[in-house]
């Protein structure tokens, strides 16, 4: 059975989990890096430095055939971790660009992220000239799925969603969101709630198409073992709060 690690700051790329196991057979192993949460506020150097940690303790405690970096900040930012054997998550642009009738489109993306040199050059390289794109700092947002307040806070996440959204929004007549961060699906029935005409695209279904096509793998049911770098419990009440039982069990970073 083909070993699949996903690794995220926090809660947020257990998205990717859900579709994962919807559509393959795998042992799937899920690293939830709370002590360096959010990636999206960290410093480039900072952060080249933790993924590279990070990836290389993947790689030896569990011998993965894939790691998936399931932040969109460092897939981006960072071209080396290219590979068959290393999948990042992105917005999926194209898509987004094929679907508008609005010549306009946003991306929900992290703080680093939106002011960085390389969204500009994915944008350039996957949406047409004729489609603008309206990039928004998500980072509030992220926060709100990482500390749970999207479980038992609904109220204040629409009027945390609200202030942020709104207006850029309906200012520039969006008709398609990429949640390029693996945080927001969380918030998917509030953003629908919210914004019930406008189109939002999970990336999570493009790195589950990009695991089968490396692995020729079958669409079943997978299993997963959870993994923290963080005090656990809080994390622990969280996924119990959304119907995940298993025990989060503790590994460092060396």
């Amino acid at each position: 059975m083909v070993k699949i690690v996903v690794f995220d700051s926090g809660f947020g790329s257990l998205s990717i989990i859900k579709q994962i196991r919807k559509k393959m057979k795998a042992e799937v192993i899920y690293f939830a890096d709370q002590e360096n949460f959010p990636y999206g506020k960290k410093s480039v150097s900072e952060l080249r430095r933790i993924i590279n940690k990070t990836i290389s303790t993947l790689k030896k405690e569990f011998k993965p055939d894939v790691i998936v970096v399931g932040s969109n900040t460092p897939s981006i930012l960072f071209s080396g971790y290219k590979s068959l054997k290393i999948i990042g998550v992105y917005p999926p642009l194209k898509e987004a660009s094929k679907k508008t009738k609005t010549s306009s489109i946003a991306i929900l993306s992290t703080q680093n992220v939106v002011k960085s040199k390389a969204l500009d050059d994915l944008i350039r390289k996957n949406v047409s000239k004729k489609v603008k794109v309206s990039k928004i700092n998500a980072s509030p947002l992220v926060e709100l799925v990482e500390l749970g307040k999207f479980i038992d806070q609904k109220q204040y996440c629409i009027n945390k969603i609200k202030s942020l959204l709104l207006k850029p929004l309906e200012d520039n007549q969006v008709d398609v969101v990429t949640l390029s961060s693996t945080h927001l699906p969380f918030i998917l029935p509030l953003l629908h709630q919210l914004f019930p005409k406008i189109e939002f695209l999970d990336p999570a279904n493009s790195i589950v198409t990009k695991i089968l096509k490396i692995n020729n793998l079958q669409k079943t049911k997978s299993t997963f073992t959870i993994y923290s770098s963080g005090k656990i419990t809080r994390f622990q009440n969280q996924l119990n709060k959304i119907g995940i039982k298993r025990k989060v069990k503790i590994l460092k970073i060396h």
